[in-house]
């Protein structure tokens, strides 16, 4: 069985598919996360100041099932086809026709791609295995940094330690590399955060920022550190000057930073060598 998963077409087109439901899942995962979050922060606040705690039900994962916000009719399971099931009912909710947002397709037909075209590109292997765990996370990181200005511990620490656990057998770069990519990712950014703050008074960026990039860091080494951080900020400066713009909105709106970071990344895992050469060679002597 393993033998047909090194036929480049079959394993691309069973990373394809396999991401098209990974993708549906993270659409749960980036509406859920935050809001379990949320309820185990009022929990703790309400145990802390020794409140009444609400006898709320926990909301997880998996419970409740899903169902339409609008009138709460559940979502039976023909209903949740990644993208297929959205054209079917044509973007509406089959009972009460309220519209399902474009985001949910986007997202699932998104990560069918990006693991289709890691499947492409890196063959059966680690590489490509490890790639679609980073383009699984980074997605939802996306969605939930964009959704809530949130970039959640559970999700950033653990894949900073996949990195380096992953690069024990230098499959995107030797160990010490991976270590000091975590050390500088994190620390140029706080360096960056305390410097804007003492000139000044306000926060520029938030503390999952530094661990996003430290998490990068530890996957691809800290070679690739400078180049992420550049692509970032004139990717960032550009759409961000474009949506505040577009938004009528003022300098001082804030704006997320983990979706620009997560890009930096995608671009690093596909075309990072490329790039970091063509980087050293523009900025050696």
């Amino acid at each position: 069985m393993l033998t047909a998963f090194h036929d480049p077409v079959f394993f691309t087109l069973t990373c394809t598919c396999l991401g098209l439901i990974v993708g549906s899942f993270l659409n749960v995962v980036i509406l859920r996360l935050p809001k379990m979050m949320e309820q185990s922060w009022r929990r703790e606040c309400c145990e802390l100041l020794e409140q009444p705690v609400s006898d709320e039900p926990p909301l997880t994962l998996s419970y409740p099932g899903s169902q339409c916000p609008g009138c709460g009719t559940p979502i039976k399971p023909w209903q949740n086809i990644p993208v297929i099931s959205w054209l079917m009912l044509r973007g509406q909710c089959a009972q009460c026709g309220m519209r399902i947002s474009a985001r949910y397709p986007f997202v699932e037909l998104f990560t069918g791609l990006l693991s289709g075209l890691a499947a492409w590109q890196f063959g059966f292997g680690a590489e490509a295995l490890s790639a679609l765990v980073l383009i699984w996370v980074l997605i939802a990181l996306t969605g939930i940094d964009m959704d809530t200005q949130l970039l959640p511990d559970s999700m950033t620490l653990p894949l900073l330690w996949l990195g380096l656990g992953v690069n024990l057998f230098a499959v995107w770069a030797p160990l010490p590399s991976a270590v000091m990519g975590a050390m500088l990712g994190y620390g140029s950014l706080w360096g960056v955060y305390w410097l804007f703050k003492l000139v000044t008074g306000k926060e520029g960026m938030g503390y999952g920022d530094f661990k996003l990039l430290g998490a990068l860091g530890a996957w691809f080494g800290w070679q690739a550190v400078p180049l992420m951080i550049l692509l970032s900020s004139f990717v960032g400066a550009a759409l961000g000057i474009a949506i505040l713009v577009a938004r009528r909105q003022g300098r001082d709106t804030p704006m997320p930073f983990g979706p620009y970071l997560a890009g930096a990344g995608l671009l690093t895992l596909f075309f990072g060598d490329t790039l970091i050469t063509e980087y050293l060679q523009l900025v050696s002597p």
